[in-house]
This record gives C-alpha cells, structure tokens and sequence, in this order.
C-alpha cells in the first residue's frame, strides 16, 4: 500500500481518456466509411474486435498507475 499520494494516477486517467478520444476518432474517421454500405450483422463482429483491442495494453498500464513500473 502507497504512503503517500502520487499524481501517476489522475495524470493515467487523463492520458487513458485522450488516448481512448483518439482511438475512438480514427475508427470512426476511418473504419466506419468503409463499412457504411455493410449489413449490421456484417459490422458487428468488427466492432466487437475493434472495442475489445484496446483493453491489450490496459492491464501494464494499469500495472504502471500502480506502482510505478511497466512489469
């Protein structure tokens, strides 16, 4: 358990969001074009991919707001 507060915590929530507003940007900037004319069936499991690939490098960075280390 930390004894003192550190700022990593709300400085990696700000950073998670801005990266989330990114990433949400370019996939409907750019994935969401190329499927308009898709049936929704068709759009759904790429969507579920898409949602689900950003959660990848969640658990080192949550790991690194922790405790102060990627590993």
């Amino acid at each position: 358990m930390r004894e003192q507060p550190t700022l990593r915590i709300p400085l990696g929530i700000l950073g998670l969001l801005a990266v989330l507003l990114v990433y949400g940007g370019l996939v409907a900037r750019y994935v969401a074009p190329l499927m308009a004319g898709w049936p929704a069936l068709g759009q759904l499991p790429v969507y579920v991919v898409l949602g689900v690939i950003w959660l990848l490098p969640l658990r080192r960075f949550l790991i690194w707001m922790e405790t102060g280390r990627w590993g």
